[in-house]
């Protein structure tokens, strides 16, 4: 059996089919595709990229999926969503079962998971009021210093000291890396500075959660090991490595749920009726 789910955030669109083989799961693929105007479309697009990677013919081949993200509620072919925190916590667990803190980093908001030694969700923190510290800061920033963002981390990696950035607020900090161009501040300095800033913010939303080890990064931007780097320096600890790519978890999390729904309403069909004791 296959279960998928589907992760649509505000930049991209992520599906993770999950293979069952007689209660043996393994991640049979997954895709991450741009985000469309509408959800839907970001929808099918991923799924049909992830389908053929499967070598499946159509979404008639999974027994179930579920979906998760801002745009969870507007696939009309999938019925059944859960929220963004639950399903990073499941698939962060699935993925390395100790995780106690999950960071996740998305195209436009930042969230900071505590979970009990069983899974469960004890707190969060969420900052989807503001770009600081997201995927978009990041975008930013490597506008202004005109590199990509590949190119940004490795620029901070190269640093000899760091620019320290006052602001974490994606308006005034573009002001202030423009202040320090002009000084003629090396270009490695400033990146190290937009990271240590990041980091100081994932710092304080860990902090408030009261983080423990061990400490989960999760989200496209925690492919970034200068921003890594700096993290575990204010931690105090090392990241946990996923052995899958941490733009999934999302994804992996739905598909998780979506197997366990299916199997909770299989068991529910299979439970017999109870006799009213009338004749």
């Amino acid at each position: 059996m296959y279960f998928a789910g589907c992760d649509l955030g505000s930049t991209t669109g992520k599906v993770v089919i999950l293979d069952d083989a007689g209660g043996e799961v393994s991640i049979a693929g997954w895709s991450v595709v741009p985000a469309s105007y509408l959800p839907e479309d970001t929808a099918g697009a991923a799924f049909d990229d992830v389908l053929h990677r499967c070598s499946l013919d159509s979404l008639d081949d999974l027994t179930a999926t579920c979906c998760t993200g801002y745009g969870r509620a507007s696939v009309s072919y999938i019925s059944d969503n859960v929220s963004e925190i639950t399903c990073h916590a499941r698939g962060a667990r699935w993925a390395h079962p100790g995780a106690r803190t999950i960071i996740d980093i998305g195209g436009q908001d930042v969230k900071a998971v505590v979970l009990s030694g069983t899974g469960k969700v004890l707190d969060f923190a969420m900052n989807d009021k503001c770009a600081a510290g997201t995927g978009k800061f990041f975008e930013v920033m490597a506008n202004t210093l005109c590199c990509s963002l590949p190119e940004l981390g490795e620029l901070a990696r190269r640093a000899g000291a760091c620019a320290h950035m006052t602001s974490q607020c994606s308006v005034f900090a573009e002001s202030e890396v423009i202040a320090y161009m002009n000084q003629g501040t090396a270009r490695e300095d400033i990146a190290a500075g937009i990271h240590e800033s990041i980091a100081r913010r994932l710092f304080s939303m860990a902090e408030r959660v009261g983080y423990r080890e061990d400490v989960v990064l999760t989200g496209g931007c925690a492919k970034n090991e200068a921003l890594r780097v700096a993290l575990e320096g204010l931690l105090g600890c090392l990241l946990v490595r996923l052995p899958i790519d941490p733009q999934i978890v999302g994804a992996l999390g739905a598909a998780l749920f979506a197997r366990e729904h299916h199997a909770s309403a299989a068991r529910r069909s299979d439970a017999p009726t109870r006799s009213t004791g009338r004749a």
